[in-house]
């Protein structure tokens, strides 16, 4: 299990597990947004947010092309290209900063999103539904790219259904580029904000 409460403690950078995919599309500025209600053996069973600032770990296994829109089922593809489940190492390209949780419990909030992701309906849906009980975490995320990758090792604490990692290795230093300029991430946060209000 992920013990929350131990992961604040620890000391090192906190990583985030999320579909490749999903962190080219933050990479690349198509989306400001993740959606979240936490891995399957998370330790309180919702999702927290553990840390406002994060690293995003890309993930393969469970990336659906059929549950991204058309145009962005590509990146499945490519970004599966580049990966092995032999690998030894996770190339880490992406820092983020969670400006805002928003919680979401109805559908039709969450259809309202439908301009400002690569998801398809039914996804998003899905992800509604699953623990009904608990709300649909929306971050808005100010997204950084690193100037250079890095490769850390694929450790067996990162596997598993769970969303936080604790990364055993250094990535202090590296210097980041914001994706999206002040004025459009800005911007796009509002947009955000009336189609939520």
């Amino acid at each position: 299990m992920v013990d929350h409460a131990d992961m604040k403690a620890a000391s090192g950078p906190v990583a985030l597990k999320e579909w490749a995919s999903v962190v080219r599309a933050l990479e690349e500025g198509k989306q400001i947004i993740a959606l979240r209600k936490g891995g399957i053996i998370e330790e309180t069973r919702d999702f927290q947010l553990v840390s406002p600032q994060f690293y995003l770990l890309p993930t393969y296994e469970h990336q659906r092309r059929e549950l991204l829109k058309p145009e962005f089922q590509p990146f499945v593809d490519e970004t599966a290209a580049a990966w092995s489940p032999d690998a030894d190492t996770v190339r880490i390209t992406v820092f983020a900063e969670a400006v805002e949780d928003i919680e979401l419990s109805d559908q039709e909030a969450v259809d309202r999103l439908r301009d400002f992701h690569i998801w398809t309906d039914t996804f998003t849906e899905e992800r509604l539904k699953w623990k009904r009980k608990q709300p649909l975490h929306l971050l808005l995320l100010r997204v950084y790219r690193l100037e250079r990758p890095v490769d850390v090792p694929l450790r067996e604490s990162y596997t598993g259904c769970k969303s936080w990692i604790r990364l055993e290795d250094a990535l202090a230093g590296t210097p980041k580029l914001p994706v999206l300029p002040d004025a459009k991430f800005l911007e796009e946060v509002d947009k955000i904000r009336r189609a939520l209000a």
